[in-house]
């Protein structure tokens, strides 16, 4: 693929995460204008709508290279590299301070609502990579603009579009309803008022994945601070329970991601949640009490709960692409190339490797999906692969494609086989073939009893 054309035009890279952030950093270091357009007020603002959360990378991984030379000059200095830090730790040491050192390149209260090429529609092939990119967006305020572009790199993440409760992947019947009950996000029980609305109560987890793992250990410290209420959790399962239901365990190559699993398993062990497997939410009804009832697609009613948090993965919002030639698996919705290597139908352990632009390639030349929106609905994202994506991208925008297509990365494994470990997806959840390299669990401290815990950057480019 040749280099992009229009070199006098910016990258607008959409997004001032982790992602989108290091993308700037690596067009900066090549001389590259770039736009960042961040719909928050603020760097990392989905980073930061978890801020409680305990990351399972250590900050040794959670910074870029090329950012941390952009960083230098200005007295910054990196944490220790062994520690875990939170989402507002990352937010605050690491992603705010990247973004005020690329000044005005970041743009804030920017929402891209739309993405095409100039004068051409997706369906006109006349002329039509010649043609530069051009990006409309809208203020807070309701104002409208555009920008154009020599290149576009998505970094928005999939925070914002959180999978309902409802087994087939569309809401379940009364779900949205209920929506004063029901939280899509792992709840943060060091507040008053949101412990205030989980203790002494009934509690649906919905999921199998880091986020579930994050709240039932949660719920069960809860549980156990709280000694003689009646704080308790439904743990809900579309799939059974296997030896590799908990994650990786001490195979793990990520200690704390194995750990969180293991916590997780101690809260049903010590009574604090009780698991319902092979259960597939079709409905959603209120009891005479105001509380929720689950029906399942085998007519299973559980509950009544007080309360459902739902953890059943993310997807791509690729609304604002429409106009654009994006090459896409039909499962996934992730570029073709490289959904089989992270497909949770077929994945197992070290089947993912490092990759860059030609993977991340579309039949729209000059675009790319990168970070947590890369995957699609594939769960298993690390921070370490969305700044190996961009720094390949980058160079693959310079025309430098020797530098693009080198690998510069090596990645831990997961210790998670065969679709059954950290993929909350449903079609993951129904596929645990593959092989099994997860041991005899065994269970590891971490944090302590106020709920410190770890998982991966939900929903954001550099999780789980």
């Amino acid at each position: 693929m040749a280099a992009p054309a229009h070199p006098d035009l910016p990258v607008v890279v959409i997004g001032a995460g982790p992602a989108g952030l290091a993308a700037a950093a690596h067009l900066t270091e090549r001389g590259i204008t770039s736009a960042v357009l961040e719909t928050g007020p603020a760097a990392a603002s989905a980073v930061r709508e978890w801020s409680h959360v305990r990351l399972f990378s250590t900050w040794g991984e959670l910074t870029d290279p090329a950012a941390e030379k952009l960083l230098a000059p200005t007295g910054w200095t990196k944490p220790d590299a062994t520690t875990y830090p939170t989402g507002a730790a990352w937010a605050e040491n690491y992603l705010q301070p990247l973004a005020d050192v690329l000044g005005e390149r970041v743009r804030y209260d920017a929402t891209v609502t739309g993405v095409s090429r100039t004068g051409r529609d997706r369906i006109v092939d006349a002329d039509r990579e010649t043609q530069p990119f051009v990006v409309h967006f809208a203020h807070a305020d309701g104002s409208e603009e555009r920008i154009l572009a020599r290149a576009v790199i998505d970094a928005s993440g999939t925070w914002t579009t959180p999978s309902p409760a409802g087994g087939s992947g569309l809401p379940a019947l009364g779900e949205k309803a209920a929506a004063d009950h029901i939280t899509y996000r792992v709840p943060d029980l060091k507040d008053p008022a949101v412990r205030a609305r989980y203790a002494g109560k009934s509690t649906a987890v919905i999921g199998s994945g880091a986020s579930a793992f994050t709240a039932l250990a949660s719920l069960a410290d809860l549980a156990r601070a709280d000694d003689g209420t009646d704080t308790h959790a439904l743990w809900i399962l579309r799939r059974g329970i296997s030896g590799s239901t908990y994650g990786g365990g001490e195979a793990d190559e990520l200690p704390a991601r194995g750990a969180l699993g293991l916590a997780a398993k101690a809260a049903v062990d010590d009574g604090h949640a009780d698991a319902v497997t092979g259960f597939r939410t079709e409905a959603v009804e209120r009891a005479d009490d105001d509380r929720l009832v689950l029906v399942g697609e085998d007519g299973r009613r559980l509950g009544p709960v007080d309360e459902v948090i739902v953890l059943t993965g993310f997807r791509p919002d690729l609304s604002f692409l429409d106009e654009l030639r994006l090459g896409l698996d039909e499962r996934l919705q992730a570029p073709v190339a490289l959904a089989p290597l992270i497909d949770p139908n077929q994945h197992s352990c070290g089947t993912v490797y490092p990759h860059g632009h030609k993977e991340l390639s579309h039949p729209e030349q000059g675009v790319y999906l990168v970070g947590m929106k890369s995957y699609g609905r594939a769960p298993t994202f690390l921070a370490m692969t969305g700044y190996e994506q961009v720094r390949s991208v980058a160079a693959a925008i310079a025309g430098d494609f020797e530098s693009a297509d080198r690998v510069e990365l090596t990645l831990p494994d997961t210790g998670v086989c065969g679709g059954a470990g950290l993929f909350d997806d449903a079609d993951a959840e129904q596929n645990a073939g593959g092989g099994c390299c997860t041991p005899a669990p065994a269970l590891v401290q971490i944090g302590s009893a106020s709920g410190v815990l770890q998982i991966g950057e939900p929903g954001t480019s550099g999780g789980c």
